[in-house]
């Protein structure tokens, strides 16, 4: 078996297709399918099927994907062990965000690594990224790593997929719902933020400092669609209160949302904390009692990823922006 076979049936699994698994490793589809035929010669048990028109792992296949991801992430130690990967600062990190972590992140990610580039911020950056053995790795190296960004508005379930394209992977999920596979990716926590009543600063509700389901329910909303944190809270919302709620518009970014608030035709949800760049002075924000508003906010990434000096500066780095962020 070879490497990179295991490393094709991995991302297979991961990413549920053969095309999408060449745009991740940057080959033709006819050489994914080349090589993950050569693998299955080499098994007797089938390590794929056809799920519609998709090509997806059989449960040996998963098994024999999650040995080779140890593989992986064996290389990976074994590499840092001599030094030469672990001292690997100067790269590139890739990261994908969530529309609202982009807007609230990004641009001070970019200004700290300068900072840092700069020999200007401080060298402390906070408690650090946990290795694998539980060990910290840390300490400002001497060169400092560039980022590339990306956007990536994908429902929660599909956030762990996206660390077979991006060395970080900013994600959300609320506290209810499931937690993040970590037999195949690391979280790095970064927020617990809870979701609040945007109002216009007129609003009737705007008076009160608190708000219940109760008090929300009846009112015209704006929300996500559904999958995202905000829809999770209106199912809440009209389960506490007993009556649905009444959904005029579904608009993911939040700062078209926050433009329908200040209307006063409409209430949302926005977070408290990552919303900030989507705001304007015609919203406030109000907390809402009674139901569990709160997301949690983490990195997630591959372990082998880890071993990257790379990796954990940046990582770091996020750490410290995010602590800002929830400071003010």
């Amino acid at each position: 078996m070879e490497l990179h076979q295991l490393q094709m049936l991995r991302e297979l699994g991961e990413l549920g297709s053969v095309k999408a698994v060449a745009e991740t490793m940057s080959v033709t589809p006819s050489a994914v399918s080349q090589q993950i035929s050569l693998l299955q010669r080499q098994v007797d048990t089938p390590l794929t099927r056809k799920d519609g028109r998709n090509l997806v792992l059989t449960e040996a296949g998963q098994v024999l994907a999650d040995a080779g991801a140890e593989v992986i992430n064996a290389m990976a130690t074994a590499k840092a062990a001599i030094g030469a990967y672990q001292h690997e600062s100067r790269g590139t990190v890739s990261i994908s965000g969530f529309h609202s972590a982009g807007q609230a992140l990004f641009a001070p990610l970019v200004r700290r690594l300068a900072e840092l580039r700069a020999g200007t911020a401080s060298v402390g950056m906070g408690s650090g990224v946990m290795g694998d053995a539980g060990g910290m790795v840390s300490a400002v190296p001497a060169g400092m790593p560039r980022v590339r960004l990306s956007d990536e508005d994908v429902a929660q379930h599909d956030f762990p997929a996206l660390t077979a394209r991006y060395d970080l992977v900013l994600a959300h999920r609320m506290d209810h719902s499931p937690a993040w596979p970590e037999s195949r990716v690391r979280v790095i926590p970064l927020a617990h933020e809870p979701l609040d009543i945007a109002l216009s600063v007129d609003h009737p509700l705007a008076a009160k400092a608190e708000l219940s389901p109760d008090d929300v329910v009846d009112y015209p909303w704006v929300a996500s669609r559904s999958g995202y944190s905000p829809a999770d809270v209106l199912t809440a919302i009209g389960a506490v209160a007993s009556r649905p709620v009444n959904v005029v518009h579904r608009i993911n970014d939040y700062s078209t949302a926050a433009a329908l608030v200040s209307t006063g035709e409409v209430i949302g949800l926005l977070p408290r904390y990552t919303a900030s760049p989507a705001l304007n002075p015609g919203v406030t924000l109000r907390p809402l009692n009674g139901i569990s508003t709160r997301r949690r906010i983490d990195l997630l990434v591959r372990p082998e990823n880890l071993k990257r000096a790379s990796v954990v500066v940046v990582a770091e780095a996020l750490q410290h922006v995010m602590a800002e962020l929830v400071g003010e």
